[in-house]
């Protein structure tokens, strides 16, 4: 028997028994974990408070054997509130949409429970302290988070030099197939021709060019949210559920 000690987000919960609830937390040094919150449904649990989703928690485990992830879940003993992101979140629906979109991302890039995602789980902190904050508009932090995400696990899209063969900028064409911007020489069926404005958001949200991207009409912002759709799509194999609600605003 064995305890652990991490830090964490709360990815989502699920009900087990009456009262218990299997919850998902994305953690600094362990990944993905799954683990059994008992007694949290219970309407007196100040413990089952602390362990919502969007909540940034620290968090104590005891689990079977050497290793917290194993052959069978471990226990959630303990929970102590670091920032509770959902209060500023979950009451605006532009901003939970786009929460819950960040959350399923990273629970998706983060498939295999136990193996630590340091980048990604900092990232999730990070958007999640910006958009409880309302520092930009839900839907840029939500296309900035994926932009990061996709970076971080070796999907970074290229919207300057060709993609495929390295061609300076700017380029005309994009393909999500090709990882992004390419040349004249290098296009491929199923290109599109997004507007400059467009390409010049994405950009800017990948590297945290805030004022460029604050400034950007909708129009361009729509376009840069299809595309970032479509690339994620592709290098996930399928698409986020959540992000449909997202597009609706």
């Amino acid at each position: 028997m064995s305890l652990f000690r991490d830090d964490g987000v709360v990815l989502r919960t699920q009900k087990l028994g009456e009262a218990d609830r299997i919850i998902t937390l994305l953690t600094r040094g362990h990944g993905r974990v799954r683990a059994v919150a008992r007694g949290v449904r219970r309407t007196k649990s100040k413990f089952g408070a602390r362990l919502e989703p969007f909540s940034h928690v620290d968090v104590q485990f005891f689990a079977r054997g050497s290793d917290l992830v194993g052959r069978g879940l471990p226990l959630c003993t303990q929970s102590e509130t670091i920032a509770p992101y959902g209060g500023g979140i979950v009451t605006d629906y532009a901003r939970y949409t786009a929460g819950t979109a960040m959350l399923e991302t990273a629970e998706r890039f983060t498939d295999h429970e136990g193996e630590p995602a340091v980048q990604q789980y900092l990232l999730l902190v990070g958007g999640l302290r910006t958009l409880a904050r309302g520092e930009h508009a839900p839907h840029l932090i939500l296309d900035a988070f994926l932009l990061r995400s996709l970076a971080v696990n070796g999907y970074a899209p290229s919207f300057d030099d060709c993609a495929k063969c390295g061609l300076h900028g700017p380029n005309r064409f994009f393909s999500v197939a090709a990882g992004g911007v390419i040349c004249g020489d290098c296009r491929v069926p199923g290109s599109v021709v997004p507007s400059a404005e467009a390409v010049g958001l994405l950009s800017a949200l990948l590297t945290g060019d805030w004022d460029t991207a604050d400034a950007c009409e909708a129009r361009h912002v729509r376009e840069g949210s299809g595309l970032v759709s479509a690339y994620l799509h592709w290098h996930l194999e399928r698409g986020l559920r959540s992000l449909r609600y997202v597009e609706k605003n």
